[in-house]
């Protein structure tokens, strides 16, 4: 996890992650040292613990670093147990998804079949089937997206076509958390499905909208800043590839455990001291989860 801006991205918490397959090899584990009570872990609990953890979310409250926005990879964003988690830690998000997740309007209105007096009263639902927010984004027509510049790039203004328009999750995932949190609070569920953003991108060139995101920041929040939060992770990508090759991060490189990671992180002011430049924007830190490891690409 990392604090990133515009220009920098600061280390903030870290986790190790041990595979399946490790985790449940006792013939690895014990050449490798892996503790007893060390066993496997979902990245996305991971990344919620790491989040708990962090107990300077008060610290950076007083380093005005807040609100927090955490900004993910669809290895993150597509789990619905996670976005649930950021929700329940009042957490703020912008998160990459796949676009086969599949959502209602945001119009949508529940209901449930008359009840005859016996048996089960009738789950109030949504009676069209959802759509995939591939869908949903290609039917609402090229000419729906607006053309936004999220930053200046080496090459030049970096600009594409993007929608943003409310809608509700209804995966079945989705709906079961729903019900759940609906029941736990107010004893029963009426159908509703929480809403968020969905923020879409259809580049010039190409037959169809190609990447998708969920938000659950204000509705009054500028289309321009949910693409500069969803477009940010070229910074974590640029800076996880330095602290990589440049200060030893590859597992191969590093030898010694958390003392191997720690040297990484205090080396890891050096390269990033420099690039901060006069007038650039320093608020609004969002967090970051960097999902699959150093083999995923951008």
């Amino acid at each position: 996890m990392h604090a990133v801006s515009d220009t920098v991205s600061c280390p903030l918490n870290w986790r190790l992650f041990l595979p399946r397959e490790w985790a449940e090899d006792a013939v690895r584990r014990r050449r490798t040292g892996v503790p007893e009570d060390v066993g496997h872990r979902e990245k996305w609990r991971l990344a919620l613990d790491a989040l708990d953890a962090l107990e300077a979310l008060d610290e950076l409250a007083a380093w005005r670093l807040v609100p927090p926005v955490v900004v993910a990879d669809a290895g993150y964003g597509q789990n619905a147990d996670f976005r649930t988690g950021l929700a329940e830690r009042e957490i703020r998000y912008v998160v990459g998804i796949r676009g086969d997740i599949t959502v209602q309007p945001h119009e949508a209105v529940p209901d449930a079949p008359a009840w005859a007096g016996t048996g089960r009263r009738p789950v109030p639902r949504c009676r069209q089937p959802p759509v995939t927010v591939a869908e949903l984004a290609a039917a609402a027509g090229r000419d729906a997206f607006s053309e936004v510049t999220w930053r200046e790039g080496s090459r030049g203004p970096m600009t594409s076509r993007f929608l943003a328009m409310p809608v509700r999750p209804a995966g079945v995932r989705s709906r079961r958390l729903a019900q759940a949190a609906a029941v736990a609070e107010h004893g029963r569920w009426d159908g509703v499905l929480p809403q968020v953003r969905l923020l879409a991108e259809w580049p010039d060139g190409e037959e169809e909208p190609t990447r998708f995101w969920l938000s659950d920041l204000p509705e009054v929040t500028p289309i321009a800043e949910l693409v500069r939060l969803a477009k940010i992770r070229w910074r974590i990508e640029h800076d996880y590839r330095e602290l990589k090759h440049g200060l030893g991060l590859d597992p191969s490189q590093v030898q010694d455990g958390p003392n191997g990671v720690l040297l990484v992180q205090c080396g890891w002011p050096r390269p990033c001291g420099g690039r901060r430049r006069p007038g650039r924007r320093r608020d609004a830190l969002p967090f970051h989860s960097r999902a699959g490891g150093g083999r995923r690409g951008r």
